[in-house]
């Protein structure tokens, strides 16, 4: 299962508090997109439950118990940038997986492994229209190719749940238009429970099922690290009529977006469409 549970949890790094009082429960299949000023603590928290770090306190729950505390391949992860492997060919990126997965004291699979993990590595790469360059380096591929790449890779371990950090924030508009209708048919398809991290309001109201804003609630201008920031706002989407305007402009102006005016445009588009 990849329902996630978080209850009261606390994150510092010595006396600086980054989150604190964050409750959220994620059902199996829901797509969170997560928004807020820069530092306010989005990807420490999905670091959290990606096992990179621990809380400091509170409780974590993915599945049936609490968060192992180390990355596991049931939570695949990609980053804003490339997080594939430079030195190896698009196909090889993709054989890796199953050599992790399987490899045992060799770190790679042989014999009828091998074949079907080929087989499936080449299905993968034409799901995410990168058939024609499986023999070529990530240093040959565009951006967006090679974040289709990272995508394929996470996906071919079979996570259960799909954390993203920013992961279109380099691409070009056009390029981020395409990923973002990739990802949705991937995770209708695949029936994840999906976490991104994103500053595009837009992005978030577009892709998420439900868009949650961190920010703190409590100030100390004495010490401004002595309070972490928290869920302030969680706003849950209707799939066919998307956000009105007006919610969109509300979590604008909570996470400071000076222009919510393309964010508000790319909801009125999708809801003419």
């Amino acid at each position: 299962m990849s329902r996630i549970v978080v209850h009261g949890l606390e994150k510092s790094y010595g006396d600086a508090r980054v989150l604190e009082r964050v409750n959220v429960i994620a059902e199996a299949g829901e797509f969170l997109s997560l928004v807020g000023a820069s530092g306010c603590g989005k990807s420490t928290f999905l670091r959290i439950l990606l096992g990179q770090e621990q809380q400091s306190s509170g409780v974590v729950i993915v599945g049936d118990g609490p968060i192992v505390p180390e990355p596991t391949p049931q939570r695949g992860i990609v980053f804003q940038r490339y997080s594939v492997f430079p030195h190896l060919t698009a196909i090889q990126n993709l054989l890796l997986v199953e050599d992790f997965r399987s490899g045992g004291p060799f770190g790679r699979v042989f014999g009828a492994r091998r074949r079907n993990a080929r087989q499936e590595a080449e299905a993968m790469l034409e799901r995410v229209g990168l058939a024609h360059a499986r023999d070529l380096y990530p240093a040959s591929l565009s951006g967006g190719m090679q974040q289709r790449l990272a995508i394929a890779q996470t996906l071919l371990g079979r996570p259960q749940i799909l954390l993203l950090d920013e992961p279109f924030g380099a691409l070009d508009p056009g390029i981020r238009v395409e990923m973002h209708e990739l990802l949705t048919e991937l995770w209708t398809e695949h029936g994840m429970t999906v976490v991104m991290v994103t500053h595009d309001i837009g992005e978030a109201f577009k892709l998420g099922t439900r868009v949650l804003v961190f920010d703190k609630v409590r100030h100390d201008p004495q010490f401004p690290s002595a309070y972490g920031a928290t869920i302030t706002y969680d706003l849950k989407l209707d799939r066919k009529n998307r956000a009105s305007p007006q919610d969109v402009a509300k979590v604008a102006a909570m996470v400071g977006t000076a222009r919510p005016d393309s964010a508000i445009a790319t909801t009125a588009s999708q809801r003419r469409a």
